[in-house]
Order: structure tokens, then C-alpha cells, then sequence
């Protein structure tokens, strides 16, 4: 059996122990930095010993909190799993899929022996591709077993979303973003695509191409343009402009040069009488180049790509060469994730309300649920006393904010209702099978609701997900099981420090229903506009001082964070902290806070804030995720959000000098 290195073990165990050892419950003050003060940097206070002293693990490109917290949940899932692996279970059973599923791709042997012999069949396919029609065919019915320049999906409507429509967004890309073909003169971006150049000649070469690196050219040159006729990140995130309904013949009308009968049929999908397209321009461009690139191109683009995004249940060599680039090229890392750890986000992906239902039941007590209703209860009510109280905003819509914050759903720990997985087939020792039927599981469960009312009850992440979640479509705040544990939630800590970590995380998911894009969507899940014009534009005049204070942020030389782009997890952090910290207060019922190991409660809460965003990354991860993450770097939500908050200020006594003072009357405040 392999283990977790011995340094995550010892940081895991501190997590699990630091109540009993630490005289702050809850806080871990071996990770501060003495020689920083607080009123100088929250994050490097609370955190400077412990980036110091820690070093990012090989298989990793970033290391914190959250990885702590899932290195944890996948060696829970990993118990669980070799227990039913452990003995015969009862064929078709959900243990007998999950156990198995995990063997199988865990059986790196079995999978080298198989070779390139698996893919055959999908690679015969693209290979008899002999017309725009059978091109066009192919991307609607490889939806989720390839790549795909144009996608469709089925989702809540956003105009109706108590019923099931379809939405087509632009794909396509093998690297991150758009940014990484356009911006040639950033030499980080083109180390990047020369890294890309070469993975992608690798895997021609083992496909037998004559001419790899002219194969690797040809393919490169053809995601460039797919990525010139993209939106870029910020464009895709207004939930409005990505709103376009239109029928099928307006789509063919809009967007010649694609069989649109053939690419729809292929889907499954049945009859469409109406698909909502996000980004109307970039699909009629992307089906112009589906009918002007040679076909040849196309179907080199298509045998590469089905080569890469099936690597994992491949051979070595095509393992090894998708590491070098996805791995080391893009993230940093410095050693693959070990085997067992790979296999089982797989089986999560796969199976995942099936394991899910096994960590409930081992690692999530009713007692951690009862206390966390507790405190998102607590949350709600201090946002309501929130928008009561804001100046800025009218009667009218302060009216329609109430309105909406009433109708929240709040799910904790684990779904109602597990998922139903008796249709889908895994057989022993076949890694690659099991992952396409997965695949084509998932498609079909999906494309099935077409048309029909929403399953509200339904989870859009798995319990052992270390995670959380609002869905403006429902009007939902969802925590999974997992996140549920220390540094952001633990049952022997004070509640100073569980409101500052978890209090904070409840209250961000509560403020996505009022950042720049949620606060679009109204109390029933509607995207429509409740707000006055007045209202709306002092909002986007106090978002507009979010987005100049987050841009002034460099995480790397050359490089700052997109105020824009990570807007909406701004305001969302901003927000959280200030109602966790107006439902702290209120918990005191009136009472002073208690001093522990030297800290006030209010410090306690802004030194359990800091600690939860607790993170270093590689250069390479930090590119990447300012590049394409909506969410800013840890440092920089710990203490972004803290410089507008007079709590801080006045549990710190911070004045002028201090580095992070920040004058009353610059704060920002938005609910």
C-alpha cells in the first residue's frame, strides 16, 4: 500500500490535533511568522512560519489548506475502497463498481500490456471522417468522450429555472486559455506553447506520424485560431451577454458552415426547439474554420487529442509525456500524483454519490451537521440585518435583496437523494472501457433531462468534495462533508475562530447571490434585472474600487491579478467576512468576547480568516490560475478583504504607517 509522504501526514495530524495542542483553539500558531506584525500582513502574521518552513510537495503545484484537506479525503476514500475491495462483492452492486473501477485503473500493468490497442476503435472513426457532414457528426457525438470545438450541455434555463435547457460554449483548446496561443510576446507564454509544441509532436509520434513536429505545427496553428475567436474570460462570466437564445435554423442561419442537423442529431438530444448560445460570434467563427480548415487538420487535431484526454488509462509513455507538459510544463510539478491517489478521482468522477455515500457514513456525524445548520442560520440572519442597513441602497430594491435572501436553499454535508448508478457497466481490469462507458453514462444521464423540470435535489458536488458552492439557478448554498474539518471548520474550537473560517465560507457562498453576477439572478432563480437603475449603478461604482484595488495585486513579477475576472469571488469574500463577523457578534448575545492564548475573540476570528487561505504555489500554477481562476490567491483574499473591514482595523488598532491601514472613509463596502 503507498502512503501519503510523511510531511502531509505530520501536517494532516496537526490539523486533526490542533485544538487539544493549541491553547488559541483552533489556531495554528506554530505556522506564524513572529517577525511580521498583523497590522503590517494579516497573511504573512499568521502564515510566514509556515510557508517558510514548508515545502510544496513534489506532486504538487500548490500546497495548503485545501490540498491538506483533500490529501486527507482521498486517503479516507482510499480506506474505504480497499475495505470492499477486500472481499467478493455482490455483482453490479455499487461496492462491486467501485472497487472495481479503482483496481482496474489502478492496474498500471494491465493497462501498458493493452497498449494503444483500447483507443483503436476511436482512432477508425476519426480515420473514416471523410466529409464535413461525418466532421460535423463526430463533434456532436463526442461530446464527452473527445474534444469538441463547439459544446452543448444541458442545464437549468436561465430565464426558466424550474426547467432543463440546452447551452452550446466555445471548446476546443488544449491549453488553459486563450491567452496562452495570443500573448507571443510573454516569454512565459511561449515557454508554454514550446512546451505544448512538443507534447503534442510526442504524441504524434507514437501515433506513427511521419513528420511529428510538422504534425505538432499543423495541430498548434489550428488552436491558435480556434483561440482567436474566442471570448475571453471576463466576457463569459455576464451571465446576460452569454444569454442568447435561438432556435436551430437561426443558429444555422447565424453560424454557416457547419452541418448543424447532423452535429444535433448526434448529440442525442431528440428534437431542439431552442438552445441557448453563450457566445454567439465565436460560435459562428468557429464554424466558419470547421469548414474552411482542411479536413486533414481536423482529423490530426481530433487523433491527438483522443490520445491526450484518454492518457491516464494509456500507456506509459503517453502517461509520462502528458505529465511533462500538464505537470511540469504548466504547473510546476516535480513528480506525478501517486497512482492510487489519480485513481481515485477517477472513481469520484465516476462513481462519486456511490463513495460518497460510504464517507458519510464513516466521517460526517450528525452533531457536525447540527452545529453547522446552526451557524448558517446564524449567517443569514446577519445578512438580513445586513441589507437592512445599507445606505446606498433604495427601499425598492432592498425589498427585492430580502426577498431573494428568503428563498435560499442551504444543503450541508451530503444529498437527500443518492444518485442511481444500476445503468452503468464496470468491468474488472478494464480501465479504458470503464472510463468511456463513465463517460457515456454521464452524457446520457444528462442529456436526458432535456426539456424537463429541474431535480432541485439533486447535489452538484460529491460529499468527500473539498468545496463549496452557490447556484444562482436554484438559489442554493452547498457544503459538502469534506470541507466540513479543520483549518475552516472544527467541533473543538472556540466559535471566534470557526466563524472567521468556516463563518466567512458560509458567508461568501451567501454573497454570491449578491455579487456582480449572481445579484442578476432573482429570488426564484430568473435571470432578470430587480434592481433600480440608481441602485445598479452605485453598486458597479463601489465594484469598480474592488476591481482597481484587486488589479493594483502582482503575485508574480510582470503579472497582477484581473480585478474584473475575480470580481465576483471578491465581493464574495468582502461581503462573507463582513456578515460572519456581524454573526459572531451576535453570538456573543451581548457579551464581551473571551480572551484566549493572549487574542480577543474579534482577533481570533480575523487570525482563523487568515489561517483558512493558509497557500504557496509554483510560478507556473500561479500564471495559470490568474490566468484562467476567477478566485484571486490566497494571500491576497486574506488580506484584500480585511483592509476594508473596520472590525479588523479596530481589533488590530491599526493607524497610519501600518501597512495594512486603510482609511475608514476608503473603505470599501458593498453589503
Amino acid at each position: 500500500m503507498k502512503r501519503l509522504r510523511l510531511a502531509t501526514l505530520a501536517l494532516l495530524t496537526q490539523l486533526a490535533c490542533t485544538a487539544m495542542a493549541d491553547p488559541s483553539a483552533g489556531l495554528q500558531t506554530s505556522g506564524y511568522d513572529a517577525q511580521v506584525r498583523v497590522q503590517d500582513d494579516l497573511f504573512r502574521a499568521v502564515n510566514g512560519g509556515w510557508i517558510q518552513s514548508t515545502e510544496i510537495p513534489a506532486d504538487k503545484s500548490r500546497f495548503g489548506s485545501f490540498e491538506l484537506l483533500r490529501d486527507q479525503s482521498d486517503a479516507r476514500v482510499k480506506a474505504l475502497i480497499d475495505e470492499l475491495a477486500a472481499k467478493p462483492q455482490p455483482a453490479g452492486s455499487n461496492a462491486f463498481k467501485v472497487a472495481a473501477y479503482f483496481k482496474s485503473h489502478l492496474d498500471v500493468d494491465a493497462i501498458e500490456k493493452a497498449g494503444l490497442a483500447p483507443l483503436q476503435p476511436t482512432l477508425d472513426e476519426i480515420a473514416g471522417i471523410d466529409s464535413p457532414k461525418a466532421l460535423a457528426r463526430w463533434f456532436g457525438g463526442a461530446q464527452m468522450r473527445s474534444v469538441a470545438p463547439i459544446r452543448v450541455f444541458v442545464a437549468a434555463d436561465a430565464k426558466k429555472p424550474t426547467v432543463n435547457g440546452v447551452r452550446m460554449w466555445q471548446s476546443g483548446l488544449g491549453m488553459p486559455d486563450r491567452d496562452y496561443y495570443l500573448k507571443k510576446d510573454d516569454p512565459r507564454f511561449a515557454k508554454a506553447r514550446e512546451a505544448y509544441k512538443t507534447y503534442l509532436a510526442t504524441l504524434a509520434g507514437l501515433l506513427g506520424e511521419k513528420d511529428p513536429a510538422a504534425a505538432a505545427e499543423r495541430v498548434l496553428a489550428l488552436e491558435e485560431k480556434i483561440a482567436a475567436v474566442h471570448w475571453d474570460k471576463v466576457e463569459n462570466r455576464d451571465p446576460v451577454k452569454t444569454y442568447n437564445p435561438m432556435t436551430p435554423a437561426e443558429i444555422a442561419a447565424r453560424a454557416p458552415g457547419m452541418d448543424w442537423d447532423a452535429y444535433f442529431a448526434a448529440t442525442g438530444l431528440g428534437k431542439l426547439d431552442s438552445i441557448a448560445v453563450a457566445q454567439p460570434s465565436a460560435i459562428a467563427a468557429l464554424s466558419g474554420l470547421i469548414a474552411s480548415e482542411p479536413l486533414k487538420d481536423w482529423q490530426l487535431y481530433l487523433r491527438l487529442h483522443a490520445v491526450s484526454s484518454n492518457a491516464d488509462v494509456l500507456p506509459k509513455a503517453v502517461r509520462e509525456a502528458r505529465f511533462a507538459f500538464f505537470g511540469q510544463a504548466l504547473s510546476g510539478q516535480k513528480a506525478e500524483l501517486p497512482r492510487w491517489q489519480k485513481s481515485i478521482g477517477e472513481v469520484n468522477g465516476a462513481l462519486g454519490e456511490a463513495v460518497g455515500q460510504l464517507y458519510v457514513a464513516r466521517h460526517f456525524p450528525p452533531e457536525a451537521k447540527a452545529r453547522m445548520e446552526k451557524l448558517v442560520a446564524n449567517l443569514l440572519a446577519a445578512y438580513k440585518d445586513s441589507i437592512d442597513g445599507l445606505s446606498w441602497m433604495s427601499p425598492t430594491t432592498r425589498a427585492a435583496a430580502q426577498d431573494k435572501l428568503s428563498k435560499y436553499v442551504t444543503k450541508i454535508g451530503y444529498p437527500a437523494k443518492w444518485r442511481d448508478y444500476s445503468s452503468l457497466e464496470v468491468r474488472e481490469g478494464d480501465a479504458f472501457g470503464n472510463s468511456q462507458r463513465a463517460a457515456q453514462f454521464g452524457w446520457k444521464r444528462m442529456i436526458a433531462k432535456a426539456g424537463k423540470p429541474v431535480d432541485r435535489s439533486e447535489w452538484g458536488m460529491t460529499p468527500q468534495t473539498v468545496n463549496a458552492y452557490y447556484s444562482p439557478l436554484s438559489n442554493e448554498i452547498v457544503f459538502p462533508a469534506a470541507i466540513l474539518q479543520p483549518p475552516f471548520f472544527d467541533m473543538n474550537a472556540d466559535d471566534a475562530v470557526n466563524y472567521g473560517a468556516i463563518g466567512a465560507v458560509i458567508g461568501h457562498e451567501i454573497s454570491h447571490g449578491f455579487d456582480d453576477k449572481g445579484s442578476q439572478y432573482d429570488g426564484d432563480g430568473v435571470l432578470r434585472n430587480w434592481w433600480t437603475p440608481e441602485d445598479r449603478k452605485a453598486f458597479e461604482g463601489i465594484a469598480a474600487k474592488l476591481v482597481a484595488q484587486y488589479d493594483s495585486y502582482e503575485p508574480i513579477p510582470g503579472k497582477h491579478v484581473n480585478g474584473k475576472l475575480t470580481l465576483g469571488e471578491n465581493i464574495a469574500d468582502l461581503s462573507g467576512l463582513q456578515v460572519a463577523y456581524k454573526a459572531y457578534l451576535r453570538s456573543l448575545g451581548g457579551k464581551p468576547s473571551a480572551t484566549i492564548g493572549g487574542y480577543t475573540g474579534e482577533q481570533r476570528f480575523f487570525l482563523g480568516w487568515a489561517q483558512s487561505w493558509r497557500e504557496k504555489a509554483r510560478e507556473e500554477r500561479m500564471l495559470q490560475l490568474i490566468t484562467t481562476d476567477s478566485h484571486s490567491p490566497g494571500e491576497y483574499r486574506a488580506n484584500g478583504a480585511v483592509v476594508n473591514h473596520d472590525g479588523f482595523h479596530q481589533a488590530f488598532g491599526t493607524k497610519q504607517g501600518d501597512k495594512m491601514y486603510k482609511a475608514g472613509e476608503e473603505r470599501i463596502r458593498i453589503w
